[in-house]
């Protein structure tokens, strides 16, 4: 079953599903199907929707409205780490970069140049350190930033949409550098800090707190310079930097001798926004 799921994705219109999904998820009406679809989302996936500002499912005006919910104040508490997990879900792989190569799955590895989509920026982080973390459709689907940063640029990088789950993890070479994503790139107290939003089969978007959703330009490379701009971009650790509408993957490079990863975060660790990381070294 696992060899077909992956042979469909090779096969499937990655994009016009995905763009027909968001169409989808952003209708209002009719809104007892709008109610119906939702409900059944959160029974089949468990949601929590105790812990959503507002917990009532049928008060959202669409799909995208309840998939990308805030929290209520305080469930989401800080820890007194230098580093923090920056989104709910669970960690793929976590680690350092060997000569630039970032370990996926069973064998299988990308390297930072390819994930940026620029090899002078992926220099920095030729022997740093990484996080790759899922974000599974239950989660919570808001990016926080794991430290305080200033926003130097970002980067559109046009791909595929394969899903991003351990399965496809395990069997598709290069995921995380093939498929759609925006790179942000910070300034930060231990240098430059990359955040890389992955796209996935039927996300709907991303988006981020300074320039809403990110409409797929030209199938090409978009580079933002936001050093260049008159008013700076910086956000507070913990602070909201972007989301995701369905699911998908944050992945975090730092550089070499940046900070230490926490003993209890391994691959396959549950985590949540907020919790301990990491600690500058």
């Amino acid at each position: 079953m696992t060899r077909l799921f992956i042979l469909l994705q090779h096969i499937l219109p990655h994009h016009l599903l995905s763009r027909c999904t968001g169409l989808l998820a952003d209708l209002r009406a009719p809104r007892w199907l709008k109610d119906q679809v939702i409900g059944v989302f959160v029974r089949f996936f468990d949601v929590d929707m105790a812990e959503a500002e507002e917990p009532d499912y049928r008060r959202y005006a669409n799909f995208n409205a309840f998939f990308t919910r805030p929290l209520r104040p305080g469930v989401r508490p800080l820890a007194a780490a230098d580093v923090l997990c920056p989104a709910d879900g669970a960690i793929s792989q976590i680690g350092r970069i060997e000569q630039g190569l970032l370990f996926q799955a069973k064998g299988r590895y990308f390297t930072a140049a390819e994930l940026l989509g620029d090899p002078q920026r992926a220099a920095p982080f030729r022997d740093g350190h990484y996080a790759t973390i899922y974000l599974s459709p239950r989660d919570y689907h808001r990016v926080h930033m794991p430290l305080a940063g200033k926003l130097v640029a970002t980067t559109y990088v046009p791909g595929r949409l394969f899903s991003v789950n351990a399965a496809t993890a395990d069997g598709v070479d290069r995921l995380f550098a093939r498929n759609e994503r925006l790179v942000c790139h910070f300034e930060t107290a231990v240098g430059p800090m990359a955040m890389v939003l992955v796209g996935a089969m039927i996300v709907a978007g991303i988006e981020t707190v300074w320039s809403g959703r990110v409409a797929p330009p030209p199938r090409v490379p978009v580079t933002i310079d936001y050093q260049a701009l008159p008013e700076a971009v910086a956000l507070d650790r913990g602070a909201e930097m972007g989301r995701f509408c369905l699911g998908s993957t944050v992945i975090l490079l730092f550089p070499e001798g940046a900070l230490s990863w926490q003993a209890e975060c391994m691959a396959g660790s549950a985590v949540r926004m907020g919790s301990a990381l990491g600690s500058f070294t």
